[in-house]
């Protein structure tokens, strides 16, 4: 069982910068690849990026690509995403997600093994 913790969201400017968490508890952390998903209001979840189970390898959706940086530490068992030149067209619920062995590709909602509950990125123009 592995359960997943965001902590890191709040409200910035257009422009600035916000850095989420994703602490995960369990012992198999290094065998999950982990990624961020986000939700707007009124719209479906949609996928951000992910990093591989071996850290070497990710994946971003085109309108982050650039500008968001996803990272992991095994010894804290944490995945990070760095937002950096944030727009108010990000603003929505970003979730945290795991995957046994996966690889570092567009994920879909489905077939993940854990999610964790949220946090709320709010982007002011």
């Amino acid at each position: 069982q592995v359960q997943l913790v965001e902590s890191g969201g709040g409200l910035v400017q257009a422009g600035g910068s916000l850095r989420l968490s994703c602490a995960a508890s369990g012992r198999s952390f290094s065998s999950y690849a982990m990624g961020w998903f986000r939700q707007a209001p009124g719209k479906e979840r949609e996928f951000v990026a992910c990093i591989d189970w071996s850290g070497d390898n990710t994946y971003y959706d085109d309108s982050v690509k650039g500008r968001f940086t996803i990272s992991r530490d095994y010894a804290k068992n944490t995945v990070y995403l760095q937002m950096d030149s944030l727009k108010p067209e990000d603003t929505a619920d970003y979730y945290c997600a795991a995957k046994r062995m996966g690889y570092a590709i567009r994920w879909s909602t489905s077939g993940l093994d854990y999610w964790g509950k949220g946090t709320l990125v709010t982007v002011s123009s």
